[in-house]
């Protein structure tokens, strides 16, 4: 590999006697994980169905190795939402953050989604998550995988960081910042972002971190706790942050982590960093010639709980008549629904999270779990509500198992034939017990239902 020269002056200059195994280590090849989703399935049950050989990525509960012929994102159960394809590294800090069902909860640069599925699989339905990322196309990716991943109570949108602070202050009881970086961690795994990194070098992204982690700290409860993550070696962009936040916010203090004994501590020496080196010190590197994963680094802080201040929720959702189509369909759903969560926007359904506040003037993609739609005498179940559901929370199903043909065939968007008596009308077709969308049933024959942009590429 060519590494940028002034990169690998800097890196043999920090390294010193270890520089050597860091070169060694990109001339071989990088490790390919998935993570279990455990929204819907468990780590046991998945061992027990796994189509591949699997081993456990010791710093996680729920992350394994793969061997990447194997291409999991070419099975029903990836479109089933059973797992995220996720580098082994990149699963350490939404592993590390603390979160309980029930907390409010933000990913403030959440694309794709792979630390935001986890965190809502903590939340289990209970509480806010809360996904950003400042860039629309990339917020929609961040939108399917979270609807894949079936998650419930998440709020997706599209903004700068700096204007969520009016509208969030004090608001969360955990934050998690995977922010924007130089990249140096993933060179092995993506090449490519040498050439980020020659145009845009480490300055122009350590200011971006500095502002990011400022608003950050804004929204966090007292008392909360605030991840800061990146996928860059730069000390400028790790424990110089951590530095600036300590500095201009002295109610945080470094939590200290023991996540995996291969992981290895803060560096603050290599920018004199010596007022703050207890803390900084509690900072974690993940080196690619240590561990079976890319370079990353990870910090924990919690606030001080020094004065009381807490947004209470002024967002109520407004009342709408449900229609006797969706009271029909929903006689199926075995879910114990707050009515008073529903909203009708557009004549698209919406079942919004409690303890909510208002976000009018946010460029939202989603709001909560989209139900489906009202149309003239009819309603339509979204793809969104089938990934959320289990198999045992509506009344028609067809199950195929994963070794049928008309499971491609119908992630494909093709009509598929079914061999037993099945009721007519709205049937969620799950894969060995798994939801996978929606078809309505006439006689043997299934209409596809299945969402068009998610459909199986052949």
């Amino acid at each position: 590999m060519n590494l940028p020269k002034k990169f690998d002056d800097r890196m043999r200059e920090l390294l010193k006697e270890e520089y050597d195994q860091y070169v060694e280590s990109l001339d071989k090849d990088f490790y390919a994980g998935l993570r279990v989703n455990n929204l819907k399935v468990s780590c046991k049950e998945f061992k027990e169905i796994s189509p591949y050989q699997i081993l456990p990525i010791p710093w996680t509960n729920n992350g394994f190795y793969y061997e990447k012929e194997n291409q999991p994102a070419k099975h029903p159960y990836y479109y089933a939402g059973l797992y995220y394809i996720q580098e082994p590294s990149a699963m350490t800090p939404a592993a590390a953050l603390e979160v309980k069902p029930g907390d409010k909860v933000l990913d403030l640069c959440a694309a794709p989604g792979g630390k935001s599925t986890e965190l809502a699989a903590k939340l289990n339905g209970e509480g806010i998550l809360v996904s950003n990322d400042i860039s629309n196309s990339r917020a929609k990716a961040l939108l399917k995988n979270i609807e894949m991943s079936g998650v419930r109570n998440a709020i997706v949108m599209s903004e700068n960081p700096k204007k969520l602070v009016s509208y969030f202050e004090g608001y969360f009881d955990k934050i998690l910042i995977d922010a924007p970086c130089s990249g140096e961690g993933m060179f092995r795994k993506e090449p490519s972002m040498t050439k980020n990194w020659e145009e845009f070098g480490v300055d122009y992204y350590s200011e971006i971190q500095k502002e990011i982690i400022e608003y950050a700290a804004c929204m966090l409860k007292p008392g909360g706790l605030l991840a800061y993550s990146t996928c860059t070696f730069s000390p400028e962009e790790n424990e110089g942050t951590i530095a600036f936040l300590l500095e201009r916010h002295p109610e945080f203090s470094v939590i200290k982590l023991d996540i995996y004994d291969q992981f290895d501590s803060g560096k603050p020496q290599w920018l004199d960093l010596e007022a703050e080196k207890e803390e900084l010190n509690k900072c974690v590197r993940i080196w690619p010639w240590k561990v079976k994963g890319e370079g990353h680094f990870l910090t924990i802080l919690k606030k001080k709980e020094d004065k009381i201040f807490e947004i209470k929720p002024n967002y109520t959702p407004k009342k709408f008549k449900i229609s006797e189509e969706l009271k029909s369909f929903l006689k199926d759903v075995k879910i114990n629904f707050n009515e008073n969560c529903f909203e009708s926007i557009e004549d698209r359904i919406y079942y919004l999270p409690e303890d909510m506040v208002s976000m009018k003037g946010l460029r939202i993609l989603r709001s909560g779990l989209y139900i489906g739609d009202v149309k003239k005498n009819r309603f339509e179940p979204s793809q969104a509500f089938a990934s959320a559901l289990k198999m045992n929370e509506y009344n028609r199903v067809i199950n195929l198992s994963g070794d049928d043909p008309n499971v491609i065939r119908y992630l494909k968007g093709e009509t598929i034939e079914v061999e037993n008596e099945f009721e007519s009308g709205w049937n969620l077709l799950c894969v060995d017990g798994y939801p996978l969308g929606w078809g309505k049933l006439s006689g043997t024959t299934l209409k596809n239902k299945y969402y068009p942009g998610w459909r199986w590429l052949s």
